[in-house]
């Protein structure tokens, strides 16, 4: 058995920090709660019972205590594609950050003059 190897079990007993599975070859492993699916689990009865058969991957072995691993949220096909990355410049169009440059001059301006009619103000 190595990392990454998918394997048919039972769950066997549950917790409430996740679910034991007996596997094929005998052996018993731990479906951490945060590894039985995509997004919050609030409780591990909603989505396992015991006696169900489920397809599991091994994603840690500790060969020196024998502590098995598994996931059944590696094995979910990809829900959504992550979104595209926000550009704050225009890409296909290749003007980058010229409109900024270009009214910049106006807004330093624009600031100067209301901070001088703000100290006028005050005297």
């Amino acid at each position: 058995m190595k990392i990454g190897d998918k394997i048919k079990g039972t769950v066997t007993g549950i917790q409430p920090y996740g679910a034991f599975v007996q596997l094929e070859n005998g052996r018993t492993g731990l479906i951490h709660i945060s590894e039985i699916k995509t997004g919050f689990v609030d409780n591990v009865y909603d989505h396992l019972k015991i006696g169900k058969e489920v397809l599991v991957q091994v994603v840690d072995f500790d060969e020196y205590t024998g502590k098995i691993s598994l996931s059944i949220r590696t094995l979910e096909e990809e829900q959504h594609k992550l979104p595209r990355h926000h550009r704050f410049t225009n890409d296909r169009n290749k003007i980058g950050f010229s409109p900024l440059a270009k009214n910049l001059p106006r807004w330093i301006k624009e600031a100067k003059d209301y901070l001088k009619e703000q100290k006028e103000k005050k005297d």
